[in-house]
């Protein structure tokens, strides 16, 4: 049976574990996963309807790294669901490809996906959620804090697709999240409702509220994301105004442990959501995050597209 990760919620603690795991032994251990070539023949469509740096690079670079090819598809070259339906683009797909890595507008286009083919779906990127940059993410924080259970992590502005996703692992992975945003900008309900059920098992714990300070007091992590993301450009003006407290700076990270690392899935916006004494500081991660979208990656296609899937 084909498994897809479309969002977290598509594996449980132990896979996610697993991935992370992985993709630190890949980091490692380069050359050797290079010289195996353990995806060797196996073909990687990339389908974009969203501009991207390190989602395009990463996913590329990572499957040549393993021994396949991945053929880069751009907006105007599929037109998904204009020129030719989601249904028939992962039947087409599912007849040439060993899997699909679909960046879009619509997570609607991504779950169509999944559903009309016969071939891992991994999303790259939808309005809902971005599972792969949470992947990166905890790779990262089990690298610098040695754990992800009782990590305290603060994501402080905008309840956009990477909150949506990291609220999903923290709740999985026994993390203690806090949430601030500015009223009106909350994170997805149901995925709030699903946080905190995954929490309430794993002894974790979820808080969202509209206070940063609040939400940075102690933690080990403060994350961050633009004000404006793809899709919303348009209300840039509006949330610069909106978000004008929710500012990561020198005065937000006081509040949080000595040790604390600043993480921002990147691109950013120097003196908006974060400062540039933080976002170029010594607490910052922000390169190595980004680096590990490559290994995180590397990790997940081996999961999905190596061999018989059980």
């Amino acid at each position: 049976m084909k498994r897809d990760f479309v969002s977290i919620s598509d594996i449980d603690r132990v896979k996610f574990l697993e991935i992370i795991r992985d993709a630190c032994i890949l980091k490692k251990e380069k050359e050797k996963a290079m010289d195996s070539s353990p995806l060797k023949g196996k073909v990687l469509a990339m389908l974009f309807e969203k501009p991207s740096l390190r989602t395009r690079f990463t996913f590329e670079a990572g499957i040549y790294e393993l021994g396949g090819l991945g053929i880069y598809f751009a907006p105007a070259d599929i037109s998904i669901g204009k020129r030719e339906s989601v249904e028939d683009i992962a039947k087409n797909l599912s007849r040439w490809a060993s899997g699909i890595m679909a960046r879009t507008f619509a997570h609607s286009t991504v779950t169509g996906l999944a559903e009309n083919s016969s071939i891992p779906v991994i999303n790259g990127l939808s309005d809902l959620e971005h599972p792969c940059q949470i992947l990166a993410d905890f790779q990262t924080i089990y690298e610098k804090k040695g754990k992800l259970e009782d990590v305290k992590l603060a994501f402080i502005g905008d309840g956009n697709n990477v909150c949506n996703s990291m609220l999903l692992a923290s709740g999985l992975m026994g993390m203690d999240f806090r949430v601030a945003h500015p009223k009106g900008y909350e994170p997805n309900k149901d995925i709030i409702k699903k946080a905190k059920e995954l929490a309430s098992a794993s002894g974790g714990s979820i808080t969202i509220t509209n206070n940063p300070r609040e939400a940075a007091d102690g933690v080990d992590v403060i994350y961050t994301d633009v004000w404006a993301s793809m899709g919303f450009k348009d209300e840039a003006q509006e949330r610069r105004k909106a978000f004008a407290s929710f500012q990561v700076n020198k005065e937000i990270t006081f509040c949080a442990d000595n040790d604390y690392i600043f993480m921002h899935c990147l691109p950013a916006i120097r003196g908006e959501e974060v400062s540039a004494e933080v976002i170029d500081g010594p607490h910052s991660v922000v390169f190595d995050e980004a680096e590990n979208r490559l290994h995180a990656q590397k990790a997940l296609m081996l999961k999905l597209m190596r061999g018989k899937q059980k």
